[in-house]
């Protein structure tokens, strides 16, 4: 019998699972995983075997059970469950929208992409749904990755005839003509997440097959200007580290039959002091404009490990003291 915390007051709710070896995976090394639900939701949790009993108010209840059913199903799949993961069943369920649809999942020839939050449910349907999408918010929520998801199975069921993926290589600077090599592999640092993301979805001799042929291009955002991009799904990363000239040249290039996506983090800017972010500047002008959708994520998407939010939150709470402090006369 394992009791890590103090009962709630309420009643108790009752689970049962089948397999004890798959249950090993969902308690994790000395119960550490239901010790953590009990920390964040309010709960005692008392295991006898395969057959838990919890503690606490009815929505509590309700809520680390769908927590338990949820890692159970993981590891009865084969796989591990991290503290990632058990983040994510977590805050999936504290959402007021916690139900993330099934049709918005993602189909690439490597793997099939769920979505993990609830706001990651609602970008992968407006990228499907929309000719432009702005997917807007802190680093580790998905923009990127979900995006390539999406263009990759576009182009692997033939929906668009090229995947093209761009990020302003704003951190060379005007150092990049003295870095050595040839332009793609001056530029080919900055790009590098994008190839990630790509390999991921692709296997690894369609992509360089596919880049060979023209089908599939990743290229500086410099590299845009003055084309028409037609039945192809483009990905604009970074995008808040363009200017408001390089954005707007960007949208421009949108051709017939052609879906775009603008990722990016509107306070997170490599631009000189005082240069107006693009991103920002855009999410103001296409607000309401029709077939343009806008989707803001916050520190609760991120998917990262949960440090990751922990340390987003840090720093947004430090900025917003840092604005509200008063500041000293010259």
């Amino acid at each position: 019998m394992n009791t890590r915390a103090k009962k709630p007051e309420g009643q108790v709710s009752h689970l049962e699972f089948a397999d004890n070896a798959v249950l090993a995976r969902v308690v994790g090394a000395h119960d550490r995983h239901l010790a953590e639900i009990e920390r964040k939701l309010d709960v005692a949790i008392t295991r006898r075997g395969n057959h838990f009993t919890l503690h606490g108010g009815a929505s509590a209840r309700a809520h680390a059970a769908q927590v338990l059913r949820d890692i159970y199903a993981h590891a009865f799949d084969g796989h591990d469950v991290t503290a990632t993961d058990l983040d994510r069943a977590m805050r999936l369920g504290l959402a007021s929208d916690s139900v993330v649809p099934s049709t918005a999942t993602v189909s690439t020839p490597k793997r099939a992409i769920k979505p993990r939050t609830p706001v990651q449910a609602r970008y992968l349907e407006a990228l499907v749904r929309n000719d432009l999408v702005l997917g807007l918010g802190p680093a580790g929520t998905g923009k990127t990755y979900l995006a390539v998801a999406v263009g990759a199975s576009m182009l692997a069921r033939g929906e668009v005839d090229r995947l093209i993926l761009s990020r302003p290589a704003v951190e060379a600077g005007e150092r990049l003509g003295f870095l050595p090599g040839d332009m793609k592999e001056k530029v080919d640092p900055y790009l590098r997440p994008l190839y990630d993301a790509l390999y991921d979805m692709l296997p690894a001799e369609q992509i360089q097959r596919r880049i060979d042929e023209g089908v599939i291009e990743v290229a500086p955002l410099a590299f845009m200007r003055g084309r028409t991009l037609a039945h192809s799904y483009v990905i604009l990363d970074e995008a808040q580290n363009c200017t408001t000239q390089q954005m707007k040249m960007f949208l421009t290039r949108l051709g017939e039959g052609a879906r775009m996506a603008v990722t990016g983090d509107p306070t997170q800017t490599d631009l000189p002091p005082g240069q107006t972010s693009g991103l920002s500047e855009a999410r103001q002008v296409l607000k309401g404009v029709e077939g343009v959708e806008m989707v803001e994520f916050t520190d609760a998407d991120v998917v990262r490990h949960p440090l990751v939010q922990r340390i987003v939150r840090a720093y947004a709470a430090h900025d917003d003291r840092r604005a509200m402090a008063p500041k000293r006369q010259t």
